[in-house]
């Protein structure tokens, strides 16, 4: 509806005299379209620009007034268009009638120029003002979706600034990070076939499961060098500080969390916390830091603890060389229940070409951890 026109008023009446009349009174002030039936009025509301109201006779030949609302109502295109009845019917049933059908008004007949401008005014105002607050509400649910967007690219920055961080004090690769994030992603969505998952892995959790689990070893940044980049094989003594990193990613995640305070959405360092403390727990029990077994270990944890084993296996190290994709996987199977969550070996099994595929595609050529 344009705002700098003046409004556009549909009269419908199978009677050329009142046509006549109706549009005497209307076109000093509107731009008037005419139609002689109910037939013609919905070829003049096909076309451009869609009236800003529409005056009806009930009692027409063929399509009646009511017949003519009710596909008015229908079509989603004038759905919202604001129909006023001018009939010569008086009575107070066929009002209500009319009213209950969708009309906004019932002018009778004869009619009353003074009574008919005013009521036409005040209903065209009113189309007018919610077509005003349409468009307000339309610009605010964009600013929304805008704000939105912008939270969850900031949220994805500053995930990979901070694996990033973890990254430079460590040996291995941004597409490392990609690629474990992928596994994951791949994991949680053939899990998600299974109904007692389907709840907890819905799009969202999926999604920001994946998008956490870069920083699964964010903890490595309070790992002294002597430490991290040791070439050869590490002593108890050290093996257990490295080990600590677990707890020390969490810890971090967990003072964000603090810092973040009450508002807003911040699942994504829940995933992030449960990745980063538990990725080293064992089906078992026999894992670190906390030794925890089965399902009390996070789900986002046991899918993140394959996802880091099958890309550690199967990529080069500056201490090892890469294992194949099948010998990796073999190794997987015979820790099935052991090491690993039988549901997400059975998982892995069932997208193992899935996984291969996201291997070459994130090999350790380009390092763009941005990538999607």
């Amino acid at each position: 509806m344009s705002m700098t026109q003046r409004p556009l008023i549909l009269i419908v009446d199978d009677n050329a005299e009142n046509l006549q009349v109706l549009g005497d009174l209307l076109q000093p002030h509107y731009r008037v379209r005419a139609a002689n039936s109910g037939e013609r009025a919905l070829q003049l509301l096909a076309l451009d620009p869609l009236p800003d109201l529409a005056l009806l006779d009930v009692m027409m030949p063929g399509l009646d007034g009511y017949a003519l609302l009710e596909i008015i109502r229908k079509e989603p295109r004038s759905a919202e268009l604001p129909v006023i009845f001018v009939t010569a019917l008086g009575a107070t049933e066929d009002e209500e009638r009319g009213l209950e059908r969708g009309a906004v008004d019932y002018i009778t007949k004869p009619l009353r120029p003074r009574v008919l401008l005013a009521r036409v005014a005040a209903h065209v105002e009113l189309q007018r003002a919610r077509a005003v607050l349409r468009q307000q509400n339309s610009d605010l649910e964009a600013e929304v979706v805008r704000r939105l967007q912008e939270n969850e690219r900031l949220r994805d920055v500053s995930i990979q600034a901070l694996a990033r961080l973890a990254e430079t004090r460590d040996n291995e690769t941004g597409n490392h990070l990609l690629r474990t994030r992928e596994y994951v992603r791949t994991l949680a969505m053939r899990l998600r076939e299974l109904p007692r998952y389907a709840e907890e892995l819905d799009g969202p959790a999926i999604d920001l499961m994946a998008r956490s689990a870069p920083l699964h070893d964010i903890g490595k940044v309070g790992i002294p060098d002597r430490i991290l980049l040791k070439p050869g094989k590490l002593d108890a003594e050290e093996w257990n500080i490295m080990k600590t990193h677990a707890e020390l990613g969490a810890e971090a995640i967990e003072q964000a969390e603090r810092d973040a305070g009450s508002g807003g959405d911040l699942a994504y360092l829940r995933y992030a916390k449960q990745i980063a403390r538990s990725h080293h727990e064992r089906w078992d029990g026999s894992g670190y830091p906390q030794g925890l077994a089965g399902e009390a270990i996070p789900l986002a944890a046991r899918l993140m603890a394959l996802a880091d084993v099958f890309d550690a296996l199967s990529s080069r190290r500056v201490y090892k060389a890469a294992w194949t994709a099948e010998a990796a996987c073999e190794l997987i199977v015979a820790q099935r229940g052991r090491h690993f969550d039988p549901e997400v070996v059975d998982a892995f099994l069932a997208e193992f070409e899935a996984f291969r595929a996201i291997a070459s595609r994130y090999s350790d050529v380009d390092t763009d951890i941005g990538a999607v």
